[in-house]
């Protein structure tokens, strides 16, 4: 394992001990966070973008607001719901992001998850074409998202304003960003697909399907089928792959009456039609973590590891609990700080 980053979803609201009442406080506290990560030599700052929900909407903005506050951090997402999207649009925005970021946006993107609004990408304009699925729109949107920031022609010249006929690029384009695209895969046949497309893999702590082995082993299966998709494609690169995992660290009172009842195991439940098993939270003491995720075989697998956080309770506790993790449970597992200036 090369890079560790932290996962925020965003949430806000005025439940008992919340930190993050409002939605403008949300979004200045993951900005703060995404300092006091970089810091900590943390390799990576991301957010999970949901729509109709108390959660984080529109990843630019805030994504460009933290690459403003810090300069070594990656940037990401995890994940867009690419049905939501105006793939143009949306192009124009990550390119713009990633320039000011000096080419440290990391964007996951997927066809998204169960959500609170019933056809909520036809509320954005957004419907699919006859014979084809919420999925087949995502996916569309996604390739033509890709090609627009790799270059290609999307719109024809006005000869009136060029003096000639050509096919027009959006601007501005940003170098690399077409390379730093991840899909967030919820199932081996997506991972293989995502492979086959030379996106990077991107797997969260539940996998829409199950086969009756502990999370970690069906995890690895889609790593591997992901790589080995991916040699046979023929891409030049190397590709990443991130896991993301629920690590909570209980090191002092507060963290035991928080999360005391320890992490428990895999559970297997019915999402969005799909039998499906989620992954365990892993929480006790560090060293107690540090073990379990050395057994992890997906975790070993993976490169990057993305930390999922309380972003509720506030930044002075995650920024604790993510300097736990670096200097008492990444080590274990071969990770170093990145504090190169």
């Amino acid at each position: 394992m090369d890079r560790i980053g932290f996962l925020s979803f965003g949430h806000w609201g005025r439940s008992p001990g919340s930190m993050t009442p409002t939605g403008g406080d949300a979004l200045k506290q993951t900005v703060e966070l995404a300092v006091a990560a970089e810091e900590l030599g943390i390799d990576g700052a991301y957010v999970r973008v949901h729509h109709y929900a108390r959660q984080i909407a529109s990843p630019f903005p805030l994504l460009a607001a933290m690459a403003a506050r810090t300069s070594l951090i990656e940037l990401g997402t995890g994940i867009i719901d690419m049905r939501y999207e105006n793939p143009l649009y949306m192009a124009e925005a990550a390119a713009t992001t990633d320039l000011l970021a000096d080419q440290r946006l990391q964007l996951g993107v997927s066809r998204g998850s169960p959500e609170p609004a019933l056809e909520g990408p036809a509320t954005f304009g957004h419907v699919p074409v006859d014979g084809h699925s919420d999925a087949d729109m995502a996916r569309d949107h996604t390739e033509r998202f890709r090609a627009a920031i790799a270059g290609a022609g999307v719109a024809d010249s006005n000869p009136q304003m060029s003096g000639t006929g050509m096919r027009l690029a959006i601007q501005p384009q940003a170098p690399g960003l077409a390379d730093r695209i991840w899909w967030g895969s919820g199932s081996r046949d997506t991972a293989v697909w995502a492979a086959r497309q030379g996106m990077n893999l991107m797997s969260s702590t539940l996998l829409l399907e199950d086969t009756g082995v502990s999370f970690d082993q069906l995890q690895l299966e889609q790593i591997l089928l992901y790589r080995e998709a991916w040699g046979e494609a023929g891409w030049e690169r190397t590709p990443r792959v991130s896991v993301s995992r629920s690590v909570l660290p209980i090191i002092s009172d507060l963290d035991r009456r928080y999360f005391g009842n320890g992490g428990g195991n895999d559970q297997v439940g019915v999402l969005d039609g799909a039998l499906s098993r989620f992954g365990k939270t892993y929480a006790g003491e560090p060293d107690a973590i540090a073990e379990e995720l050395r057994r992890d075989v997906a975790v070993r697998a993976a490169d990057t590891l993305l930390l999922t956080v309380p972003n509720q309770l506030g930044v002075e506790y995650n920024a604790r609990m993510l300097e736990t993790i670096a200097k008492e449970i990444a080590p274990a597992l071969g990770w170093a700080p990145n504090l190169v200036a």
